[in-house]
């Protein structure tokens, strides 16, 4: 006698990253292992995204909104003297460079920070128009919406496709129902942050109401972006089960970690 099971009974290897689920031979895509639970405390500890250090931490947003907000208070102290306005908004942008460059901050961001001032600096001192300082990010917010849009209507999520990215998953996680839910809810409320931008900004510069649009530009930018950071980390957490979320945290800490090695 012998304890193998005959060839037609034998269980079917399963894929890495993957578990049972609902009838024989069906999985689903589960992503790396769970932390150990030695390290619950400190995970729970350290919850939400770590997505902001992915996108330029707390000095990246700030670096993203002073300039703007520099450049609207000269403009409006100094007479509309749009010359000075854009000395200083480019000076300011030119410092955070330098720091950030001394605290050895990601490269990307560095540049991008002091790039996205220097062109909006370029098309207002070519135009003469001062509103024209906040024309790049209306054309910005407009690509994102509709990127994000795009994406979520066709099932590919953005939010999904990054963190699947950095978490070695691939595209595997668009397999699991729950997962590409959990990232098209998120999704639609980046769609919503940039429309929303969008919606209130136009206007403001049709309009040629230069100090409300350089103020509403700074209140919408990092403050609201946290929000919908926030939110995020909100709905994508209530999308999945509690045993899936730590395998969702981690790959959001993995994108951090390699956005920081950048």
């Amino acid at each position: 006698m012998t304890d193998e099971q005959p060839p037609d009974q034998q269980q079917p290897a399963t894929p890495s990253g993957w578990v049972p689920s609902g009838p024989a031979g069906s999985h689903r895509f589960a992503g790396p292992p769970t932390p150990p639970a030695d390290d619950a405390d400190g995970a729970q500890a350290d919850e939400g995204f770590s997505l902001i250090k992915a996108f330029g931490g707390w000095g990246g947003m700030l670096d993203a909104g002073l300039p703007g907000l520099a450049f609207v208070v000269t403009y409006t102290a100094f007479g509309n003297n749009l010359r000075y306005s854009l000395i200083v908004a480019l000076s300011l942008g030119a410092v955070f460079t330098v720091v950030r460059l001394v605290r050895r901050d990601p490269l990307q961001n560095v540049i991008g920070g002091f790039v996205g001032v220097a062109i909006a600096a370029v098309i207002a001192n070519a135009t003469g128009k001062a509103g024209d300082f906040y024309l790049p990010g209306l054309f910005i917010n407009a690509a994102y919406a509709l990127g994000y849009l795009i994406a979520n209507i066709l099932k590919w999520p953005l939010i999904g496709v990054v963190v699947g990215l950095a978490a070695g998953w691939g595209t595997a996680w668009r397999q699991d129902p729950l997962l590409l839910r959990a990232f098209q809810r998120a999704g639609w409320l980046w769609v919503g942050f940039f429309v929303l931008k969008l919606a209130v900004q136009l206007p403001l510069y049709l309009t040629d109401q230069l100090v409300a649009l350089g103020v509403a530009r700074v209140a919408m930018g990092w403050p609201l972006w946290l929000l919908v950071m926030w939110l995020t980390y909100v709905v994508v957490r209530g999308s999945v089960p509690t045993e899936r979320w730590a395998q969702v945290k981690q790959a959001a800490d993995q994108l951090a970690q390699r956005q920081a090695a950048k």
